[in-house]
This record gives C-alpha cells, sequence and structure tokens, in this order.
C-alpha cells in the first residue's frame, strides 16, 4: 500500500527539490561567466595582433622611404620640374565648360518650346537670312570696288620701279623660342669628340635602371678624356651624389650646363669658368653602363634637346 506522508514530510521534501534547483542554475551561472573570461582573452590576443601588424607595415614603409635612392634621387626631381614647368591655361579649360553647359541647356529650352513658336522663328529666320543676303551682296560690291581701287593704286605705284610686299614673320613654337633663348645667351662649342650612344628624348633603354625619357645627350668616349667647358659660366655645383655620379653644373643666364657620369672634376663650386677650359674627365660613375659623357642644357631648369643647339 502507499503510504501516506505528513504534511511536514511534504515541506521537506519540497525543500529538497528546491535546494536541487537552486544548485543547477548556479552552477550554469558560474559556467556562463568562465566562457565569458574566455572570449575577452581571445578578443584582447587580436586586437594585440593587429597592433603587432601594424606596427610592423610602418615600419616597412619608413625603411623603405630611407633606403630608396629613386625617390629623392635627382633625376626624378628633375622629372617632376618638367612635368610642373607645363603651362595649363585655366581660363581657355573654364571658358570650354561654360559653354558646354550653355548649349546643353539650351537644347533642352529648345525641346520643351512649343511647336507654335517653331513658325515664327521659321519667319524670322527667313527674314534674317534675306537681310544677310542682302547684306552679303552690298559688301561683295564695296570688296569688288575696293580692289579695283587697290589695284589702280599698285599699278600706280608700281610705275618705275618694283612693287614692295610685306610678308608676316613666322609665329615661332615653344620649343624653337627656348632654343633662340638659349643661342642668344651664349656661344657654344663642343665637350669632348665621340660618338652619340643616346639622344635626348624617350628611348628603350634594356638596363632597368636606366631611365626612359633622357633628359641629354650621351656623347660615348674613353675613360680619361678631357671635357672642355662648352660656355663660359659659374660652377653652381660640383656633386659626386645621385645618378648622375661625379658631375658639374655650369649656370650662364637662365641657362645651366650638365656634365654628369665624369671620372674627375677638375673644378669646385664657386669657380668663374670660361669656354673651351678643360673642367673634368670622361668617366662611368653613377647610373651609368659604360663610359660616356652626359651632356645637358637648361632653359630655367627646363631640358631642351643639346643637338638643336649645337653640333654633336
Amino acid at each position: 500500500m502507499e503510504r501516506t506522508m505528513s504534511v511536514e514530510e511534504k515541506i521537506r521534501r519540497a525543500e529538497e527539490i528546491y535546494a536541487r534547483r537552486n544548485n543547477d542554475s548556479y552552477t550554469n551561472t558560474a559556467r556562463v561567466r568562465v566562457n565569458g573570461k574566455e572570449k575577452k582573452d581571445v578578443k584582447v590576443f587580436k586586437k594585440l595582433f593587429i597592433q603587432i601588424i601594424i606596427c610592423l607595415f610602418i615600419y616597412g614603409v619608413f625603411y623603405l622611404i630611407k633606403n630608396s635612392d629613386y625617390i629623392f634621387s635627382e633625376d626624378f626631381v628633375n622629372k617632376a620640374k618638367e612635368v610642373l614647368s607645363y603651362d595649363t591655361n585655366f581660363g581657355e579649360l573654364y571658358n570650354n565648360a561654360k559653354n558646354a553647359v550653355i548649349g546643353f541647356f539650351n537644347k533642352d529650352e529648345q525641346a520643351d518650346t512649343p511647336q507654335e513658336n517653331t513658325e515664327e522663328q521659321n519667319n524670322k529666320q527667313s527674314a534674317e537670312s534675306q537681310n544677310n543676303a542682302d547684306n552679303q551682296n552690298g559688301e561683295k560690291i564695296e570688296n569688288q570696288n575696293a580692289g579695283n581701287e587697290e589695284n589702280v593704286n599698285t599699278t600706280q605705284e608700281g610705275i618705275g620701279g618694283a612693287v614692295e610686299k610685306n610678308e608676316a614673320q613666322p609665329v615661332l613654337s615653344e620649343e624653337e623660342q627656348e632654343i633662340q633663348t638659349i643661342k642668344n645667351t651664349a656661344s657654344f662649342i663642343k665637350p669632348i669628340e665621340g660618338t652619340i650612344s643616346s639622344k635626348f628624348g624617350l628611348r628603350n633603354p634594356t638596363t632597368p635602371t636606366v631611365p626612359k625619357n633622357h633628359t641629354g645627350t650621351d656623347i660615348a668616349a674613353n675613360t680619361g678624356t678631357k671635357i672642355k667647358a662648352a660656355t663660359d659660366g659659374e660652377v653652381v655645383l660640383a656633386s659626386s651624389e645621385g645618378d648622375y655620379g661625379n658631375h658639374l653644373k655650369i649656370q650662364i643666364g637662365q641657362v645651366s650646363i650638365i656634365y654628369a657620369h665624369c671620372n674627375k672634376l677638375y673644378v669646385k663650386q664657386g669657380d668663374k669658368i670660361t669656354q673651351g677650359q678643360e673642367i673634368a674627365e670622361v668617366g662611368s660613375t653613377g647610373n651609368s653602363t659604360a663610359p660616356h659623357l652626359h651632356f645637358e642644357i637648361r632653359l630655367n631648369e627646363k631640358p631642351v634637346d643639346p643637338q638643336k643647339i649645337l653640333e654633336l
């Protein structure tokens, strides 16, 4: 038979069940806290790892900048100056953009105009075209009369002598103007006798370190060949740094002449130079593949083709 439980036993049994349930919930809560600490530890580790990677990247950037000779080389700076020296007519660009916008809106207005106004516009255009035709006929008659008068005057002036004609002077290009300015500033002689191994301008070098845009003319010669000053001037730079190796920069007015890749330099910065004076020896220093003279002419620091200034 089933035993009958007293009230006290039922209360005690209920308290035991309640206590067991409280113990289970406490255990689950403790587990959640432990898992939370583990998650926090993982996040801190990831954050620390990312910071280490960023520091290594910054260090690598500074290392590349410090050990890169090309970024701050004289050749790179000259190229940047050459790009910046080109003039940009912002006024003309603005006017072109303005005309394009006005034309675009005029097309929209014409598309929205009713067809009734089209007949009026046609009538106005026909009247204007008639007036223009009349004006053109009048101008033709006047031009014919003026032409006849000029022929009469020319005939009269030509009696007893030849007729003089005023010829317009040709407009020089920017390069031609620069060449004329350099020639007016100084006279030039050959710095050395040799063979042209690389001309001015764009080229396709076989060596990756040789720049494609050549800012001067290379004259091949044996090491030790004496280099003569092509013009008078003052030595404003005598250096052995950069891709030019041992090189000189001689200034006369706005014109400067570069003698690069030399074996030895005979003059120093501040010396006054006369045309024909021996100033250096041919070599292969700096970014060079064989003995030669890199001969460069600049006007306001803009390179100009030396072969268009003198015969090399």
